[in-house]
């Protein structure tokens, strides 16, 4: 069985020709065209915004003209992670994706269903010309992964609608309608390399299976951060004069949990035993710390060729360790008056050290615009203590719920029509579009669905196949009861 077989047909149909077009943050050109063909070939107006959004305008199913006009709102892009001894590249294959009982997978690369089969959900609305709806607004939004761009550039008079359901939730059954807001965090610092000392051996640590994961949604999960991790490292061995840092990386995405790392480091010749002795104790106090937790993890070490390594000056090397190891990162508070949800967060997503440069990249989310200021004020403070430049970025506010909407009412009352139960009503830590949507759109009616995924931003990221077609349905119904209202 593909993906082919699987039914609502419409949907898997869409979801697999979204896999076949490389569409990873930043190269979203490919899909951008393909829906817009897709929208005009089945019969609605597509088009793309100055930003790179893409918009289709949908006529109401005959009797529903006079309706309100409903948004579905979903975004393009996919996170590009894979195992390390894969060979993909984002930016020309396809997902290879297979079928794993209820769960659909792909092959050592992310799956892309966050937020591909949103986008394959509204594609499927718009081809069947059977379901009940009034008329429709489908935002497919561009580089959401990286920093929300498609929705920061959306104009406000763009939209005519007044409620939008964003899919790009990910538990079937829950009502999203509340985020926290965030803000990128930049820190660099330009150095002049030295050569490493004659007598050095240069070695490779290696960091390796850990979990990672999204930094929203699983950053309370005690997940290891491999640039933690692989500090510690450091700070044990560097900082003790040991071994000079010639290059350092870990992490390639900055709402991803790192999930592996490298340093290249000169080893004193004389400290060589010692180094490796003290790699392989921290290996395993790593173990024993996340035996229950990252069951993979490994921590090696590999001699490399020496000729011509360059180093990281001593002091500076030393900072730039003092700075990770400073950096707080994971949860940092949970809602005072909602204790089982986290508030403020931060995951040091990425480093980059080599070259005569140093970058730190890192994710602060929180649903309180103060403490979010206050973390980011805290990480400026310390990285700029090791003398490195700090920038602030791409800062949103987060989503305030609204548990009085009548469009959260009604897909309430869909809900326990169809199924029985209540439907769960939540705020996440995750940030979703809603919190720009917002400030534009202020009268807008905001709530967030979606099929069931787990894992996103990993390569184990995988769908729940049975959630897929409850979802759709359950969207289709809210469409028909809106529409007659």
């Amino acid at each position: 069985m593909t993906i082919k077989d699987l039914k609502p047909t419409g949907v898997w149909s869409a979801f697999h020709s979204l896999t076949q077009i490389p569409r990873p943050s930043g190269h979203t050109e490919a899909v951008a065209a393909f829906l817009v063909d897709f929208a005009n070939s089945n019969g609605a107006k597509g088009r793309i915004d100055e930003i790179g959004n893409v918009i289709m305008e949908v006529e109401a199913t005959p009797g529903y003209e006079n309706a309100k006009t409903v948004i579905l709102q979903a975004h393009m892009d996919m996170v590009p992670q894979k195992t390390p001894d894969s060979k993909h590249n984002f930016e020309t294959d396809p997902i290879e994706t297979w079928i794993d009982g209820d769960w659909l997978k792909a092959k050592n690369t992310t799956l892309g269903a966050d937020d591909g089969m949103g986008v394959a959900i509204a594609m499927a609305i718009v081809a069947d010309k059977t379901i009940p709806h009034g008329p429709l607004e489908i935002l497919v939004t561009k580089d959401e992964e990286t920093g929300m761009y498609g929705a920061f550039g959306l104009k406000e008079d763009e939209l005519k609608g007044n409620m939008l359901i964003n899919i790009d939730s990910e538990t079937e059954g829950e009502l999203t309608i509340g985020c926290a807001g965030g803000t990128d965090i930049n820190a660099t610092l330009e150095y002049q390399e030295e050569d490493a000392p004659a007598d050095s051996v240069i070695m490779k640590v290696i960091l390796t299976g850990l979990l990672g994961g999204h930094s929203g949604l699983e950053i309370n999960e005690s997940r290891a951060n491999a640039n933690k991790l692989m500090a510690r490292v450091l700070f044990a061995t560097v900082n003790k004069g040991m071994a000079l840092i010639s290059s350092w990386t870990g992490g390639n995405m900055r709402n991803a949990i790192p999930r592996d790392g490298e340093v290249v480091v000169a080893v004193c010749k004389d400290k060589v035993e010692t180094f490796c002795a003290e790699v392989e104790k921290i290996a395993q106090i790593f173990k024993e710390e996340y035996k229950d937790k990252e069951k993979n993890l490994s921590l090696t070490i590999e001699t490399i060729p020496s000729a011509s390594v360059k180093v990281i000056p001593e002091a500076i090397g030393i900072n730039l360790v003092n700075a990770v190891m400073a950096a707080r990162d994971g949860v940092m508070r949970y809602i005072p008056t909602i204790p089982e949800i986290v508030e403020t967060s931060c995951n040091f997503s990425i480093i980059t050290i080599g070259g005569g440069k140093a970058e730190f990249s890192l994710l602060a989310r929180s649903a309180s615009d103060t403490m979010k200021q206050c973390y980011c004020d805290e990480l400026t403070a310390c990285f700029s203590m090791a003398g490195m430049k700090v920038v602030l970025s791409g800062s949103y506010s987060g989503w305030n719920p609204n548990p009085s909407s009548s469009l959260l009412a009604e897909m309430k009352d869909v809900y326990n029509k169809m199924y029985g139960v209540e439907a769960k009503v939540l705020v996440v830590h995750a940030g979703l579009e809603c919190g720009i949507f917002g400030p534009k759109y202020p009268k807008m009616e905001m709530v967030s669905v979606g099929p069931t995924l787990l894992s996103p931003h990993t390569p184990s990221e995988r769908c729940f196949i049975p959630s897929v077609e409850k979802s759709f349905n359950y969207i289709c119904e809210v469409l028909k009861a809106l529409a007659e209202k």
